[in-house]
C-alpha cells in the first residue's frame, strides 16, 4: 500500500513539470480590422493549444483564439517548409 502511493506521489511530481509554459514562445500581436489581439502561441507540435490573452471588446474569445490558432498554423507551415518536423 504505501510503495504504490510512493509511486502515486512521484509521479505526480514528475508530471507537474509538464506544464504548458515550457512549451510557450513569447506573445506575438496580430492586427485585426477589430483591433489587437495578443496570442500565446506554443511550440508548433502544440498548435491546438495557441489562445488569445488579449482581445479588443469588441470581439469574443471564441473569435479572438480563432485568430491565435490560424496564426499558430501559419508558423507550422513556415516551420514545415524550412524542413522542420512535427
Amino acid at each position: 500500500m504505501i510503495r504504490t502511493g510512493l509511486v502515486v506521489l512521484s509521479m505526480a511530481v514528475v508530471l507537474s513539470g509538464c506544464g504548458r509554459s515550457s512549451y510557450e514562445s513569447t506573445p506575438v500581436e496580430v492586427n485585426t480590422p477589430k483591433g489587437k489581439v495578443t496570442c500565446q502561441l506554443y511550440t508548433p507540435e502544440r498548435v491546438q493549444w495557441d489562445e488569445a490573452v488579449a482581445k479588443p471588446e469588441s470581439m469574443s474569445k471564441k473569435e479572438a483564439d480563432n485568430i491565435c490558432i490560424e496564426r499558430g498554423a501559419k508558423q507550422l507551415e513556415a516551420y514545415r517548409a524550412a524542413g522542420g518536423r512535427v
